[in-house]
């Protein structure tokens, strides 16, 4: 046990505050042994919460408002994936790349080298 002078205030003022709680719940439990009061409130069962259903058609509604609230924010209206364009590389700027890709791989398989 330890000697409560080697304690601080602070070390106290927690003791004293759990040793409330363990009275308080002591006595909750004596009033259910001698059946003479209603379990309180925090003992008592509850239920599982039930959870909310929503449609699949109001998810869409709501998901359309929320694109028309963006589309007004930006000034704009979301492109189409018809209005997008064609986002390939030419052949020339990937024949760069595979070029410099290959002379990467060439230097990293040099002889004498263990590790890329």
């Amino acid at each position: 046990m330890t000697n409560l002078e080697d304690l601080s205030t602070s070390q106290l003022r927690r003791i004293i505050g759990l040793k409330e709680q363990i009275e308080a719940l002591q006595a909750q439990i004596d009033s259910i042994a001698a059946g003479d009061g209603e379990i309180p409130a925090p003992l008592a069962a509850k239920g599982p919460k039930k959870r909310r259903k929503m449609s699949a058609a109001a998810r869409a509604k709501i998901a359309a408002a929320q694109r028309a609230r963006w589309a007004r924010v930006k000034g704009t209206t979301a492109p189409k994936a018809s209005e997008k364009g064609d986002r390939r590389s030419s052949p020339a700027v990937r024949a760069k790349l595979a070029a410099a890709a290959r002379a990467r791989w060439k230097k990293a398989k040099a002889p004498g080298k263990m590790t890329l």
